[in-house]
């Protein structure tokens, strides 16, 4: 393609019929000739929704996330988990889901639906930059008003995020949301994932310039309140059927993918309980026998292989009965928002609560979300003896917010690249030149072929340019 109609035109081809309240109530609506060519809010937002689980499990920014920060290993085809050059393209982001999220805005069917629309493109936004660096934000979704973006300063795109989270948040009213297939369309409920977003944002800005903002958006956001039990978490329920969980497709017919040593080595060390549910000895659907023996993180194939025949029962990506075609994506957790909360609490950003009490609390609606029946203050004392402290330090808090976030690989790959815990050793039969894990995604070559003078601006601001080994924005050593 010659221009960059990538940014803002398939979503216009989204011919819907009808509105949508639940997933199965979409599946053939593309299929309808005598469908009107006019875009319906509530179909776009059904269908935007249907397609987040890949945010936050199999979609190239999570599961290669999920490799970097060692939730995963490869079983048959060594690649991410080895560091090959991620040249991966953020296009597909911006034609499809944040266009038809742009299609709502444009149409303004109510206030909400607008509301809603705009949050779910900063949680988009969030994981595009993330990945990337540098990326079209303020210049992006125009459609033909401007075909070629520049790509603004991730620092500028975080500021861009809260803001607007911040305008949504307090511009709800008592207009309805149509085609909500996750919260059924609740304010109350999209203003506590709003905050939940925007404090998580906050946190992983705090090594940055920008402290002043990011304490004074987490501070709003608590106040305003956030994601606090397990019942409220930003979570996408599949139907089966024509829309499967995403975490059933990683094992429909192929076992490429494994938890890592690295995880069930921690989880061994600390007698984490939820490793009965982090790990499966098959890639069955539905068997509940779990395994606890990782694999080896980033073997080549020949080394790994050897491994996995040797070990049968090696463990697989979350056991089985986590894994049916009926199960879930969870986005955003109370576990997170409390331990993210913890962090908040420990660089002195919040007041009014307490370090341990987050931090308990985190693990205990962590501890609920995989249906384990452990005490979570034993096993906060535990961790606290184990350590040698009398309360959660950076260390302990990023690594517990690491182990709370799994399987979403985008989180762990944040949290680590942040705060550098847990401490993770590169794969031994590392391919790139430096040996180092990834920390961003290279632009992809059709970037350069489509957007060159503002792809070139970009990498200009990358210390190290264009590589895989440079930091973005957040990543402060």
């Amino acid at each position: 393609m010659k221009k960059i109609y990538l940014y803002t035109l398939a979503g216009a081809f989204t011919f819907l019929g009808a509105g949508c309240n639940k997933l199965k109530d979409f599946g053939d609506v593309n299929n309808n000739p005598a469908a009107t060519v006019t875009p319906i809010p509530s179909a776009l937002l059904s269908n935007v929704e249907a397609n987040l689980g890949g945010y936050a499990s199999t979609g190239t920014e999570a599961i290669s996330g999920g490799q970097y920060a060692q939730y995963f290993t490869e079983t048959q085809y060594s690649g991410t988990s080895l560091y090959n050059l991620p040249q991966n393209g953020f296009t597909g982001n911006y034609a499809g889901n944040l266009n038809n999220l742009q299609l709502i805005i444009n149409q303004n069917p109510s206030k909400n639906m607008v509301n809603v629309a705009k949050i779910l493109q900063q949680y988009i936004f969030w994981i595009v930059t993330d990945s990337w660096g540098d990326v079209p934000y303020s210049d992006a979704l125009k459609g033909a008003a401007n075909i070629l973006p520049k790509y603004d300063s991730q620092q500028d795109i975080y500021k861009g995020m809260l803001t607007t989270l911040t305008s949504a948040i307090n511009s709800f009213d008592a207009s309805a949301i149509s085609g909500d297939i996750i919260y059924g369309g609740d304010v109350a409920s999209w203003k506590r994932m709003a905050n939940s977003l925007k404090l998580l944002i906050a946190v992983q800005m705090s090594k940055t310039s920008e402290t002043s903002i990011a304490s004074a958006a987490a501070k709003e956001a608590v106040a305003s309140g956030v994601i606090v039990s397990t019942d409220q978490n930003f979570v996408l329920k599949y139907p089966g059927g024509n829309y499967k969980s995403a975490w059933w497709n990683l094992y429909n017919g192929r076992k490429d993918f494994a938890e890592s040593k690295t995880l069930t080595d921690y989880t061994a060390s600390t007698n984490d309980p939820r490793q009965a549910a982090f790990g499966g000895e098959s890639e069955q659907a539905g068997n509940v026998t779990t395994s606890n023996i990782g694999v080896p993180y980033g073997l080549a194939r020949l080394a790994v292989t050897a491994f996995t025949d040797a070990n049968p029962k090696w463990a697989r990506v979350l056991r089985g009965d986590f894994r049916l075609e009926n199960g879930s994506v969870t986005l955003i957790t109370a576990s997170e928002v409390w331990l993210a909360r913890a962090e908040g609490v420990n660089i002195g950003w919040l007041t009014g609560e307490t370090v341990a009490s987050d931090f308990v609390n985190g693990l205990t609606e962590s501890f609920s979300q995989w249906n384990v029946t452990s005490n979570a203050t034993a096993f906060y004392n535990n961790l606290l003896t184990a350590n040698n402290i009398t309360t959660p330090n950076i260390k302990l808090i990023a690594t517990q917010r690491w182990v709370a976030s799994y399987p979403d690989g985008h989180m762990a790959w944040d949290i680590w690249r942040k705060s550098g815990y847990p401490v993770l050793t590169p794969a031994p039969d590392a391919t790139n030149t430096s040996k180092q894990i990834v920390r961003r995604f290279v632009y992809a070559t059709s970037e350069y072929n489509t957007n060159g003078k503002n792809v070139a601006a970009a990498v200009a601001r990358l210390s190290g340019g264009d590589s895989q080994d440079s930091r973005v924005w957040w990543d402060v050593k």
